[in-house]
């Protein structure tokens, strides 16, 4: 069972020097780290079945180590983000500015699938294939259909600064032919140039609840594999 933050600051960081919260930050983000390359890792073994899962414990290491940095801060220390971390805030600070999604997935076999999403006040989603556009109807958990507003919304809670800007099985010491390629870019109506994240049969962790977004059915293509 995981703590709140509260209940984190009180019993880890309450009284603490600067330099004993910043091993804390540390070590927090270590643990980060670590949990998103054992869930990224499609080769990792057979993992016994831990509760709380490695999905929950990542979500409140996070909120742990925002309320660390704040201690810090409280404990008379200047927190210096780090590049990964500023490119995560600079992603964060741009979300409002969005204006065009595009995501490509597929094979050389199968073909890719072209899924845009553009996030003007009438919020449009279609795919394409060519110059043919096939309007999508994206909805939310509630079964209510996406507003420019819950859409942002819905990828605020995916972390998707975090996400490292290429992905490759080439981290994992092996390599894989064909297979599946992925790529997305993110437009903005505010002169901030595109990002752009790709991968090669490698994925995020939330890689799944992303596709979602995009009304991608993930369990029908686990089926189909």
């Amino acid at each position: 069972m995981m703590i709140s933050p509260e209940s984190y600051y009180e019993e880890y960081l309450k009284g603490k020097t600067k330099e004993q919260i910043m091993t804390a930050i540390r070590g927090l983000k270590q643990e980060i780290g670590r949990l998103k390359n054992s869930m990224e890792n499609p080769h990792g073994g057979i993992k016994t079945v831990m509760h709380p899962s490695e999905d929950t414990r990542l979500h409140w290491t996070r909120e742990y180590l925002e309320k660390a940095k704040e201690a810090y801060v409280e404990a008379g220390g200047i927190y210096t983000l780090s590049k990964s971390e500023e490119k995560t805030a600079d992603f964060d600070a741009n979300m409002e500015s969005i204006s065009k999604i595009t995501f490509s997935i597929g094979g050389y076999f199968g073909g890719y699938r072209n899924y845009i999403v553009e996030l003007t006040d009438e919020f449009k989603a279609y795919t394409k294939l060519w110059e043919d556009k096939e309007p999508l109807l994206l909805c939310d958990d509630s079964q209510e259909p996406f507003t420019k507003d819950t859409f942002i919304a819905a990828l605020k809670d995916l972390h998707i600064g975090e996400w490292r800007r290429r992905y490759s099985t080439k981290r994992f010491g092996y390599m894989v032919l064909d297979g599946t390629q992925w790529e997305l870019e993110f437009e903005y109506n505010n002169g901030h140039k595109p990002v752009k994240f790709d991968g090669d049969n490698s994925y995020p962790y939330n890689f799944d609840k992303f596709q979602m977004l995009f009304g991608i059915d993930v369990t029908e293509e686990d089926e189909d594999e």
